[in-house]
């Protein structure tokens, strides 16, 4: 556990996760080759669909060693899409790097990974990236980290730049500088004097005072040497990182370059002094016996394993990628699966670097491995049978992005197959079918989210679809209450049909057709009413504006007549259904929306923008109140007709900062001056 270091790396999209992970694996000797996400050939983006679109889509994970310690290095994508895997490979890490690039600075990515890592309370440090580009900015990146973040931002390797060119770099720690020669090894170079770094206001001498003041503050025997006046050791400076990131108190700050691998070989070396391993992570809690407690990272205590991440491949089966809390994980070993309640037989285990596997027989506590073929899902809690302890689950953003899925396929097992397996590795996707409209409805974080699951399902397990906007579940009522006759009269060779019904129609409060009869002297047949309510039921399913199921609606059965030989069930029914029919054109149809709640978190700068689009969209606003830090949470009523597009608004203008969630509420009737528009849509399907 002690020399187990987890890191996942976190940021914003094309700020150079993946390419800082190829660097690092590279540079500790674990590959022979640099890999390069442009030319689809990096150990962490192996999914075809991440090759051909040369972006990241799922966490993958990579171990290798260094200075004898092993990294467990997780990669997450930085697209919004994908936010569900960023949660999955930060709940697996003791700290998370965030990457931030030296030419676009911080974004909305950068603060959601700091966000989340705050969250599940693990240890951050920075890397500035792309530091050899030539709209770099060290300096400048390095200033908005402070200014958003606070001061427990705190520089460890900066770099002296003359003539826009990097010369060297200097570890603050060390207080040395080093260049790189021809062949990438480093020199240690002079260290610059009093003089300014790049025109900046940042000077060596007051960049190591920010370490040092930084330190000061994780322990009060170093506040004290500090107010003395008394220069920090190299170890004092090394631990009080250390401790600070272990309390979330310091957040170090790097540089480096993956394109030409400066600044890699230091990284490195503050990997293995500063970031904490995993026996000094925060203990994590878990239920036992109706209470909470906390879960020791050491091979002493039962084992206890946590499922942080699903694949679903065609060709090996279901992966499941585990985090060992505590106790040894063995392979060929039976557990209990705390979630399920039931045993799993564990066969073989993995250490997983992309997708090459190191078979292995047993891991300890703080390690990741993997298990084949095992009935865990995600979020499942594995654990020994003598001490059953369950994890709390991941949370995840609920999918606000639905489309209607169509397909030409008919074998519906395949379907059904391929998608229960997609939705085991995807917690952020959701399958279902509308009651109302009866379509199957595939929800997600957004249009490329659910354009790269069709690819998915059709690449791994041959399954194709298509996506439609959903039809909008409209319903008819009536207004005024009415009175109309149903004569059913046919004349054939032998028995004719003869039924004959006055009923009467009423508004009420109901989703379903209330049926009453008041019939006196025996006008009607008792053994005839459930063939006029079965012939309403039927008739409710069609209104007679658009053909929309009718709602709110009484009928009374008053009157009618029958005929001793030619009345039957079918000519009662068919009666009714005439009725219905004529009542309902003269009792004032109205056609009803569905109106849902949206609860809508927006950055607050945007909230008068948003407030505003609600408008537009026939949104009622009811209130808001503060939600995070620097974040308004706007309840409103909207009608489901307007809210399809409402995903990509909210990520565009709030640079996909913004989330909502939107649940239907109750019906309205739809404003006049859309029933026509409505009409001809559903006409048309």
């Amino acid at each position: 556990m002690k020399r187990i270091k987890n890191i996942t790396l976190a940021g914003h999209n094309g700020s150079g996760k993946t390419s800082l992970a190829e660097a690092l694996i590279f540079k500790s000797g674990a590959s022979d080759r640099l890999g390069k996400t442009t030319d689809g050939t990096t150990i962490m983006d192996f999914d075809p669909e991440e090759v051909k679109r040369k972006i990241s889509i799922s966490t993958s994970t990579a171990s290798f060693e260094y200075e004898n310690i092993k990294v467990n290095l997780l990669d997450t994508p930085g697209l919004f899409d994908f936010t569900g895997e960023m949660i999955e490979g930060i709940s697996a890490a003791d700290t998370v790097m965030i990457t931030v690039s030296a030419k676009s600075g911080v974004k909305v990515g950068t603060k959601k990974a700091y966000k989340e890592a705050e969250k599940q309370h693990k240890s951050k440090i920075f890397v500035i990236t792309k530091i050899d580009d030539e709209n770099a900015n060290f300096y400048n990146v390095l200033t908005e980290l402070k200014t958003v973040f606070g001061p427990t931002v705190c520089p460890i390797i900066v770099p002296v730049i003359e003539n826009e060119q990097i010369v060297s770099y200097v570890n603050l720690i060390e207080m040395k500088a080093y260049r790189y020669d021809d062949k990438g090894n480093t020199i240690e170079a002079a260290l610059p004097e009093t003089e300014k770094i790049e025109k900046m206001t940042y000077r060596i001498d007051g960049l190591r005072e920010a370490v040092s003041e930084a330190v000061a503050e994780t322990d009060e025997a170093l506040m004290e040497k500090f107010f003395e006046g008394e220069p920090f050791t190299q170890k004092e400076l090394i631990d009080g990182i250390h401790n600070g990131m272990n309390k979330g108190i310091i957040t170090p700050v790097v540089c480096a370059s993956a394109n030409d691998l400066t600044g890699i070989d230091m990284l490195l070396k503050e990997i293995a002094l500063l970031i904490p391993s995993a026996d000094e992570a925060e203990p994590i809690e878990a239920a036992f016996e109706n209470d909470l407690i906390p879960i020791k990272c050491t091979s002493e205590e039962p084992l206890s394993a946590f499922v942080f991440k699903t694949i679903v491949d065609p060709f090996i089966g279901k992966m499941s990628y585990i985090k060992v809390m505590s106790g040894i994980l063995k392979a060929d070993s039976s557990i209990y699966n705390s979630s399920t309640e039931v045993n799993e037989k564990i066969g073989k285990l993995y250490f997983m670097k992309g997708k090459q596997q190191t078979e292995i027989s047993e891991a300890y506590a703080g390690d990741i491995v993997a298990a084949v073929k095992i009935n865990a899902s995600t979020s499942d809690t594995l654990c020994a049978p003598e001490r059953k302890v369950l994890f709390e689950k991941m949370t995840f953003p609920v999918p606000c992005y639905s489309m209607a899925v169509c397909t030409a396929q008919g074998d519906e097992s395949k379907i059904s197959s391929g998608i229960q397996k997609i939705l085991d590795e995807d917690k952020t996707l959701k399958y279902e079918q509308n009651e109302s409209t009866k379509e199957q409805i595939l929800s997600g974080l957004g249009e490329q989210h659910l354009e790269i699951t069709l690819s998915k399902l059709k690449n791994k397990f041959g399954v194709e679809m298509d996506l439609t906007e959903p039809k909008i579940a409209y319903k008819e009522t009536i207004r005024r209450k009415v009175k109309s006759e149903g004569k059913y009269k046919k004349q054939t060779g032998g028995h004719g049909q003869y039924g004959h019904v006055w009923i009467e129609f009423e508004p009420c409060v109901s989703d379903s057709l209330i049926f009453e009869e008041k019939v006196f002297g025996g006008a009607v047949p008792k053994n005839y009413f459930p063939a006029v309510e079965k012939g309403l039921q039927e008739a409710v399913k069609k209104g007679v504006l658009a053909g929309c199921p009718v709602v709110g609606l009484k009928a009374i059965l008053v009157d009618g007549s029958y005929h001793p030989v030619d009345s039957s069930e079918m000519a009662f029914k068919t009666a009714a259904s005439l009725a219905y029919k004529e009542g309902l054109k003269q009792a004032e149809p109205v056609m009803l929306e569905p109106i849902g709640s949206l609860k809508a978190a927006v950055p607050d700068e945007n909230t008068g923008d948003v407030m505003g689009e609600l408008n537009k969209r026939r949104g009622r606003v009811l209130g808001m109140e503060p939600f995070e830090e620097g974040m308004t949470e706007i309840y409103a009523e909207v009608p489901m007709r307007e809210m399809h597009s409402f995903t990509m608004y909210l990520k565009q203008i709030t640079k996909g900062m913004g989330s909502f969630t939107f649940d239907f509420l109750r019906y309205e009737q739809l404003p006049a001056n859309l029933i026509a528009e409505v009409i001809a849509e559903n006409i048309r399907e």
